[in-house]
């Protein structure tokens, strides 16, 4: 388990090669249209989970210290190696999965797409306003991966007249609840400064480490 905490969106990435070879080949053809949309959803997670904590990396410094605004057990505070692990693998992926499965509940699939426009608050301004920078680990793939699929999935679903009034109201109020569900409140459930579960130093200093730094020690 040590070796998968360490390496999890390493992991993620041969998924999604693996995925990007299943839907070239057989996917696109097998699958119907709303399903092969929700599997390019779920890829631009891990692609986004890849962008946060491998390359460029440096997430759980940006967290903990800028956004969270922690001076003291940062390696460990609010957010750990092993709560990262569990709400981006063992929640996400499932969360993720399931809209792919049921591609009926339109409700469900404009929550799953929600989920990934919605950071463009933490990593389009958030996070940016407290590294005084343009860019930080995740908006990339927000801005190129997650928000062109997510457009694409709700105008498909609108012009085919597979959407209902309700739907949009459940999938809006889900996107911003999938926050506090998938992200927020693991977090502060499982945070713990005696944490037995510390990142690296390569993990939390890849991206922007001059900048957390100087709010680390400022």
């Amino acid at each position: 388990m040590n070796f998968y905490r360490r390496n999890w969106y390493y992991i993620g990435g041969v998924i999604f090669v693996a995925l990007s070879y299943y839907m070239g080949f057989w996917g696109v053809h097998h699958l119907s249209h709303i399903q092969v949309i929700l599997t390019y959803s779920f890829m631009a997670m891990l692609v986004h989970q890849f962008e946060e904590y491998g390359i460029p990396g440096g997430f759980p410094s940006i967290f903990n210290i800028a956004f969270a605004g922690q001076k003291k057990d940062v390696d460990r505070y609010p957010l750990n190696a092993n709560t990262a692990m569990i709400n981006n693998v063992f929640m996400t992926y499932p969360f993720y999965i399931l809209a792919i499965v049921f591609p009926g509940a339109i409700w469900y699939g404009l929550i799953q797409i929600g989920q990934g426009m919605v950071q463009i608050l933490n990593h389009g301004i958030w996070n940016n306003e407290k590294l005084k920078t343009w860019y930080n680990p995740g908006l990339a793939s927000v801005v190129f991966l997650h928000w062109p699929i997510g457009i694409y999935y709700i105008w498909y679903v609108s012009t085919n007249h597979m959407v209902t009034v309700s739907d949009y109201i459940i999938g809006f109020i889900g996107s911003w609840l999938t926050m506090l569900v998938l992200w927020l409140g693991p977090v502060k459930l499982l945070s713990n400064r005696k944490s037995k579960y510390p990142f690296t130093k390569e993990q939390m200093y890849r991206y922007a480490e001059k900048k957390v730094k100087q709010i680390l020690n400022s």
